[in-house]
């Protein structure tokens, strides 16, 4: 067995360990997940078994997560470094873990537009948190303050806005899936031409 190969095989054993108990199960509860005798999961996560494909996969789906991330031993770019998306003014951040989530962080100076025609929907959800100062984020109807280290979330299906208070500019961490990502692009595609 080549080094890496039994770096890989500690890595893995830990991880289902960790995982199992994070959700807080004993060994013959994930076992009973996992359609195993308790001793076989015991003889897995301490070595003393070896690893087999079907069981792996077995186990990452009663752990709640992938094989991919389960052997994954790629951790060299832990840091990534932003891309600016000029159509929005945003610095965006892919999320590696799940490549359909992006992080935007904005400087927004402006109100939020007056009219309700200006709002728009789309598919998706969106999270974002004040970093710094006070934004207004229009909801359907609904005016809504967040101050800093608030947080809101909500379905960009309801027409919605999001801008500055009065009295300054406020800084805003946001975080999109993939559908409201998309909404997003297609909204500036016209100003792009």
């Amino acid at each position: 067995m080549r080094q890496e190969d039994g770096d890989l095989d500690g890595l893995v054993r830990k991880r289902i360990r960790a995982l199992r108990i994070a959700q807080g199960w004993s060994l013959e509860e994930l076992a009973a997940r996992a359609r195993l005798s308790p001793s076989t999961l015991s003889r897995i996560e301490t070595g003393h078994r070896r690893l087999a494909l079907d069981q792996l996969v077995v186990l990452a789906r009663a752990l709640d997560t992938s094989l991919d991330q389960l052997v994954e031993t790629d951790t060299d770019d832990v840091v990534s470094q932003p891309v600016v998306d000029s159509a929005h003014g945003w610095l965006r951040w892919s999320v590696k873990a799940d490549p359909s989530l992006t992080v935007v962080r904005q400087r927004l100076t402006a109100p939020p537009p007056d009219s309700p025609a200006r709002l728009r929907a789309h598919a998706g959800r969106e999270w974002l948190v004040v970093l710094a100062g006070t934004a207004v984020l229009l909801l359907g109807h609904r005016r809504i303050r967040v101050e800093t280290n608030q947080a809101a979330e909500f379905p960009t299906m309801l027409p919605h806005a999001i801008g500055a208070a009065e009295g300054g500019p406020c800084e805003v961490l946001g975080l999109f899936d993939r559908d409201a990502r998309r909404g997003h692009r297609a909204e500036a595609a016209p100003r792009e031409r």
